[in-house]
């Protein structure tokens, strides 16, 4: 199957690896070794990837590679990296303000609890956890991470079901693509299979959770909390859009 662009990969992955543990020595623990290794094997694969392209090899269903359309990823990849940035550049400012008061975006001081926040709104409001943290959110990590994800998983179904000809397994997602196709029917429209409703409600749904997400305020020791739910819409959004445009861009 080649090895080139494996090996390449692997050096590179590993070199990857030792780079961000070096930038990253002042982070927590858990953080730096995640990040770390994510990168790392993130990169890995995209070689064993390009290997694949450069050196197709032989699947089990003998199924013969006919081609390997790289559009799709730019589309799926792209279109959500172009939401995030304007987050971004909507809400960095805010975010760098409120670091620079020594807050942190949504978390309360220390010792202030929830409830105690919550009665006195009207002499918190021009607190900066109150005034810069809607903002700020938008530009921070774990919501931009949510939005790529489940836009990426939308955007990859959409393709590969109304472009490339795909199906949907899953019983819920396919009630709306199949109710995507009722609308497409009743209005006149005999492209597609009715999957850009699914991406909608994708949208929709990533856009109701940062919603959600910005407007909570957490204490400190429950910061972890909010982090779980970060990895959990992260998990269910990303890992089968990275799936779907990988087997798609595969030819798989």
């Amino acid at each position: 199957m080649g090895l080139f662009w494996i090996l390449i990969g692997l050096a590179l992955s590993y070199l990857l690896l030792f780079m961000v543990l070096v930038w990253t020595w002042n982070w927590p623990s858990i953080t730096r070794g995640l990040t770390a290794f994510g990168s790392s094997a993130t990169l890995l694969g995209f070689f064993h990837w390009l290997q694949f392209l450069d050196t197709p090899w032989p699947q089990e269903s003998g199924r013969v590679v006919e081609s390997q359309p790289l559009w799709p990823l730019v589309v799926v990849l792209g279109i959500p990296a172009v939401v995030c940035w304007f987050m971004y550049k909507y809400g960095i400012e805010d975010a760098r303000h409120i670091n620079l008061s020594g807050y942190q975006p949504g978390v309360l001081p220390d010792g202030v609890t929830v409830k105690t926040w919550e009665d006195a709104e009207k002499i918190v409001s021009k607190h900066p956890i109150e005034q810069l943290s809607k903002k700020a959110l938008l530009a921070n990590p774990m919501v931009l991470a949510m939005v790529y994800g489940q836009l990426c998983d939308g955007i990859a179904t959409m393709v590969g079901i109304d472009f490339f000809g795909y199906g949907e397994k899953h019983p819920v997602s396919n009630a709306v693509i199949q109710f995507g196709g009722q609308i497409n029917d009743s209005i006149g429209i005999s492209w597609g299979e009715g999957a850009w409703l699914f991406a909608l409600v994708k949208a929709i749904l990533v856009a109701v959770i940062v919603w959600l997400f910005i407007e909570m305020r957490v204490e400190k020791r429950q910061v972890h909390m909010r982090m779980l739910i970060v990895l959990a819409v992260l998990i269910v959004g990303l890992a089968p859009g990275l799936r779907d445009i990988g087997r798609l861009t595969l030819d798989v």
